[in-house]
């Protein structure tokens, strides 16, 4: 039998053409995000990771306990934020529930607010008044920023629920006769 007969109805010839385009734009989306949950999870990626950056930078310290604990939480801050745009912004979000995902979001978000800015207050009573206080600053914006983004997921979750509220109906109406 010839080669050819036995190849071609099983093979294709460009199978990618065929599949279309795989680059960078095919598998990040920002869709799934309204604008300004988009801009807050932008804004808390950037300033988690100026505030880690800014406080890597100081030479030395007196009290170096603040300054270990706000390293630890920006970082952490920086990796977490990250792993949730990876998420949001990629099929990975289609693969997972996403009850499980937006209540991730939640607590995470939540919890790093309020530890990143714990961290910045301790930073700040610890520090010995050097250029550290930058730092400080990124990091208090930065965990305002997961607070403004808690509150803007807890504005929508009450939406959702008074949309999802059933509709209250008047006893009196269901007694009245259907025909009178």
């Amino acid at each position: 039998m010839e080669n050819g007969a036995v190849y071609s109805p099983t093979t294709e010839e460009n199978p990618g053409s065929a599949r279309g385009a795989r680059g960078f734009a095919a598998y990040f989306s920002l869709t799934r995000l309204p604008w300004y949950r988009r801009v807050l999870k932008g804004l808390q990626l950037l300033l988690s990771l100026l505030a880690f950056i800014c406080e890597e930078v100081i030479p030395e310290c007196t009290l170096c306990g603040g300054l270990y604990f706000f390293e630890f939480v920006s970082c952490s801050a920086f990796l977490l934020s990250l792993l949730l745009l990876i998420v949001h912004c990629t099929p990975l979000h289609d693969r997972v529930d996403a009850g499980k995902v937006k209540s991730s979001d939640f607590y995470i978000t939540l919890g790093t607010g309020c530890v990143f800015l714990l961290a910045s207050i301790i930073f700040v009573s610890t520090d010995g008044r050097t250029i550290a206080e930058v730092a400080a600053s990124f990091g208090f914006i930065a965990s305002f920023m997961f607070l403004f983004d808690f509150i803007a997921m807890l504005y929508e979750k009450r939406q959702e629920a008074q949309l999802r509220k059933p509709e209250t109906i008047k006893a009196e109406a269901l007694t009245e006769p259907l025909n009178a």
